[in-house]
C-alpha cells in the first residue's frame, strides 16, 4: 500500500521510527545507483560512528532508542531514637535505581561512490538523521565533521533533508518556503552548490549524482526510493494516520493534511 501523502510522508518522521526509514532508504538508494553505474562504479555503504549523550541531542530520551529502565519504589525505614521521656521516630531514605549514564555509540549509514580501478571516493551521499540537526550535538558535530572533510576534498557531495526543521546549509531567500531539502555541491562547482528546497505537497524529485568528469550524472528517484522501502516495509500497518504527526505540522500544513487524509478515508 503506499503513502497517503504525494511525497515525504511526515509521519515517518517520527524519531523512534526514522532509523528504520533511514536505513531502508540508503539500501534502496544503493540499489537504484548500482543498478546504473555497476561497470564504471562502485556503491557501498558505510557508517560514521560517534558517542551519543541523548541528553545534549536536543531529543527526549524515549523518542531515540528504547531502552529498558527498572525503577525500584523507595522503601521508608522508621528507627526509633529514645531520648529520656519523649520517643522520636525518624526516617532513613533508601535508593531509588535509575539510567544515570546516557552515553551511547551510534552508527549512522550513508553512501560512497567510488571509482571501481583506483577506488577513489567520487560523491558522498548523506541522508540527515534528527540527531544531525541539533546544534552542538555530537550527532551535529560528526556530520558537519563528515561534512568538512568532504568539501575540503575532490569528492562530490549530496546532502538528502527528509526531516523538517533547522537546515544544515545557509538558505537563500530565492528558494522560498520549503519542508525538505536536497544540496549537492559538485566539486568543480564549490563553494557553490544547488538546492532544491521541497513543499510537503510535492512529490520528491529525482536528483543528478555527480560522478567523474566525463561521465553522465546518475539518476537517484527519491520517490521510488521512498514509495519501494514504504511498501517493502508496510510501515502502513504502523502509522496512525487519524492522530498528528510527531513533530506536529504548522497550522497551515495540518489543516491540508487533514483534507487530504479524510479525502482517503484515513480520518
Amino acid at each position: 500500500m503506499p503513502s497517503p501523502f504525494p511525497g515525504m510522508d511526515p509521519y515517518l518522521e517520527y524519531p523512534p521510527l526514522w532509523p528504520d526509514v533511514h536505513v531502508s532508504l540508503i539500501g534502496r538508494f544503493r540499489a537504484q545507483l548500482a543498478a546504473q553505474l555497476r561497470s564504471r562504479y562502485l556503491v557501498r555503504i558505510e557508517e560514521r560512528a560517534y558517542i551519543s549523550n541523548e541528553e545534549s541531542e536536543g531529543l527526549p530520551v524515549r523518542q531515540r532508542i528504547p531502552d529498558v529502565e527498572i525503577i525500584a519504589q523507595p522503601q521508608k525505614k522508621r528507627v526509633r531514637s529514645s531520648g529520656g521521656a519523649a520517643t522520636a521516630t525518624l526516617e532513613i531514605p533508601e535508593p531509588v535505581i535509575a539510567t544515570t549514564w546516557f552515553e551511547e555509540e551510534v552508527h549512522e549509514a550513508f553512501l560512497k561512490i567510488l571509482d571501481h580501478e583506483t577506488r577513489e571516493v567520487v560523491t558522498v551521499i548523506e541522508l540527515l538523521s534528527p540527531a544531525n540537526k541539533v546544534p552542538n550535538s555530537s550527532g551535529g558535530e560528526s556530520f558537519e565533521e563528515k561534512r568538512r572533510e568532504v568539501m575540503h576534498s575532490k569528492s562530490h557531495w549530496v546532502e538528502i533533508d527528509l526531516l523538517r526543521g533547522k537546515r544544515m546549509v545557509p538558505i537563500p531567500k530565492k528558494l522560498g518556503p520549503h519542508e525538505y531539502l536536497v544540496h549537492i555541491s559538485p566539486a568543480n562547482l564549490r563553494p557553490q552548490g544547488r538546492l532544491w528546497g521541497i513543499r510537503l505537497d510535492q512529490r520528491l524529485p529525482p536528483i543528478p549524482i555527480p560522478l567523474k568528469r566525463g561521465d553522465a550524472d546518475a539518476r537517484l528517484d527519491l520517490q521510488e526510493a521512498l514509495n519501494t522501502v514504504y511498501d517493502e516495509a508496510a510501515y502502513d500497518t504502523e502509522l496512525d494516520y487519524r492522530k498528528p504527526p510527531k513533530p506536529k505540522l504548522d497550522a497551515k500544513l495540518s489543516a491540508w493534511a487533514d483534507r487530504l487524509l479524510k479525502s482517503k478515508g484515513l480520518r
